[in-house]
């Protein structure tokens, strides 16, 4: 049985980048291909997992990557907007499920905010009831809907929202 205490998770480095654009690869199609269909699917690693746009983000310190055995078994995407962060990836391998890694990236994602940021944001495609269910008990509270231009409703996208606790401006997230 897997666990997640064989798992460290760190910042991504540069020489992660090809491994983490593997891991897009490998684990975004097959995981969307049921929920929102193949071609979107694939569009996903085609606009979210090119080299040079993950290595933006690690360069730019908003890359996370769970490691276990030297592979990486995890991301954790973020990025700064406005007042908030909003974490835009949020993977884990299907084998490592169910053993605390997502919580952790989160938890990493957190420990990683500048201080000034009370709330955290994320957003999932409504055909996503797992991830929904999974920021539900994470306490990411549905902050609003955007409709998909598609008009296809598996392709709406939920935004959530989550204070972060001790930080300034920190209430509920109804109160924001």
């Amino acid at each position: 049985m897997s666990t997640s205490e064989d798992v460290v998770v760190r910042p991504a480095r540069v020489d992660d980048v090809d491994a983490v654009c593997a891991f897009g690869e490998a684990h975004v199609p097959p995981h969307y291909t049921p929920l929102i269909g193949a071609d979107a699917a694939r569009q996903q690693v085609t606009d979210w997992w090119r080299p040079e746009q993950i290595r933006a983000a690690v360069t730019a310190g908003q890359l996370l990557v769970a490691v276990a055995h030297d592979r990486i078994v995890g991301v954790a995407q973020h990025a700064r907007e406005g007042v908030d962060v909003v974490i835009y990836k949020l993977y884990v391998d299907p084998s490592r499920r169910g053993h605390g890694l997502g919580p952790r990236l989160i938890e990493a994602v957190v420990a990683s905010l500048p201080p000034d940021v009370a709330r955290l944001l994320i957003e999932h495609f409504a055909g996503n009831a797992r991830a929904g269910a999974f920021y539900e008990r994470e306490g990411f509270a549905v902050e609003r809907v955007d409709r998909s231009a598609t008009g296809r409703p598996e392709l709406d996208v939920v935004w959530r929202a989550r204070v972060v606790p001790g930080r300034a401006g920190a209430g509920s997230v109804a109160d924001v």
